[in-house]
């Protein structure tokens, strides 16, 4: 009796199946979950919003089951909730392709949808600015939320447009998308003779100097051991994964894990099927390369174009992607930097499909659960939650705090 009261008290609190609670390895994870929420360290949820609702997003339920909308998503509230979401990044992302003042404007327009649920839903969420903030708010059960930009070029060449962003809640920068910018190399483009420009390295040191976390993330990783060999501050990778389980152009090599150690920083693995899984990647490859030859093929017959990839579909199924895949990509990054240096950066509401178990924020009790069940203690699990992302960032505003009294750098692009 006592043990059926304590799983009916349980799924209250959590809206879990009783079956997942049963699991004595979900109930551990929800006990390490309330010593320390999850920190995510990139959620595309904003992006999301406009692309369904444009403006109207302002008149969505976002505590509604967001997964019965026209375009499921893989965010809402409600669900937040049920995965112990505690802190968030949420990405305001710009196409690499928009540049100039309408990259600006479109960033402006991605931080107002930010700003604009916070203040929507004061109950549910917090703007955090600082660790400190994380801490305190994650107590309420409320969502501390940060901001990050997801790619340089949002910048337009401009440092004070880099510390407005700051003003306005942006907790870190990802310094390229999937191209080059005019002072950093993407890791999806040939890389040039210089990864990193003198006036990529000022923008390096204005991000140490006013607290924002640099993101390698997309970087290349000449451009990854170029910011490692100048930053004072440790740097994250708001989500990327181990190259030497998946040998992907977004994942983090094995001779540049060490060197994240040295920084302090941490890597923030991603839940990306394709980046975690090499049979998925082939896969993806392979559909790229018929949709192409299919295109020439069947050049301005698009509903023969359509007919010939759904049968494609039908014979190709992708290779199966699940929980394991992510915890295996922990256990790399673990092994190379150690426990100190992994956290979690899902990606949700970025990408069109997940790894099976991990399809939406609700989800991240599963992940902790499985680090369990291979052996993880507790404590590391609050680390990979979101501590280690707690520590790095106490370790960026000490380095700022130190800088606070030097003068931005006067440096042209």
């Amino acid at each position: 009796m006592i043990h059926k009261l304590v799983i009916a008290g349980l799924l209250a609190a959590t809206s879990l199946p009783a079956a997942a609670l049963e699991d004595p390895y979900m109930r551990r994870a929800e006990a390490v979950l309330k010593r320390q929420p999850i920190i995510d360290g990139h959620n595309d949820w904003p992006g999301a919003l406009r692309g369904s609702f444009g403006e109207s997003w302002w008149q969505q339920d976002l505590k509604a089951d967001s997964r019965s909308f026209k375009r499921p998503l893989m965010t809402d509230i409600t669900r937040l909730h049920q995965g112990r979401v505690g802190g968030q990044f949420w990405s305001v992302y710009v196409p690499a392709t928009v540049i100039g003042p309408q990259a600006v404007k479109a960033t402006i327009e991605q931080i107002d949808i930010v700003r604009g649920f916070v203040a929507k839903y004061p109950a549910d969420f917090e703007l955090a600015g600082t660790a400190a903030d994380i801490r305190r708010i994650q107590k309420t059960g409320k969502v501390a939320s940060l901001l990050g930009v997801e790619g340089g070029s949002q910048i337009d060449n401009s440092l004070p447009v880099l510390r407005m962003y700051h003003a306005l809640g942006v907790r870190y920068m990802t310094l390229t998308h999937t191209r080059h910018n005019d002072w950093a190399d993407s890791a999806n483009e040939s890389p040039r003779p210089q990864p990193l420009t003198a006036y990529g390295k000022a923008v390096i040191r204005e991000m140490n100097r006013i607290g924002m976390l640099v993101d390698l993330s997309h970087v290349s990783p000449a451009t990854m051991k170029a910011v490692l060999a100048v930053t004072k501050a440790p740097v994250i990778y708001s989500h990327s994964s181990a190259r030497g389980i998946a040998d992907h152009v977004r994942n983090v090599p094995d001779d540049v894990l060490p060197l994240v150690k040295a920084n302090g920083g941490v890597v923030m693995v991603t839940y990306v099927p394709g980046f975690i899984n090499s049979a998925r990647q082939a896969h993806e490859a392979a559909r790229a390369g018929e949709r192409q030859r299919l295109l020439a093929l069947y050049i301005a017959d698009l509903p023969r174009q359509g007919t010939a990839m759904a049968d494609w579909d039908a014979k190709n199924p992708p290779p199966a992607v699940g929980i394991g895949d992510v915890a295996d990509h922990i256990t790399q990054v673990v092994k190379l930097a150690g426990i100190d240096h992994v956290g979690i950066g899902g990606d949700l509401d970025g990408i069109e499909s997940t790894p099976t178990g991990l399809e939406g924020v609700e989800t991240y009790p599963a992940l902790i659960a499985e680090l369990l069940r291979r052996g993880y203690s507790e404590s590391q699990c609050e680390k990979i939650a979101g501590g280690n992302l707690l520590r790095a960032m106490e370790a960026a505003e000490k380095v700022a705090t130190g800088m606070s009294g030097e003068l931005p750098p006067d440096v042209k692009p």
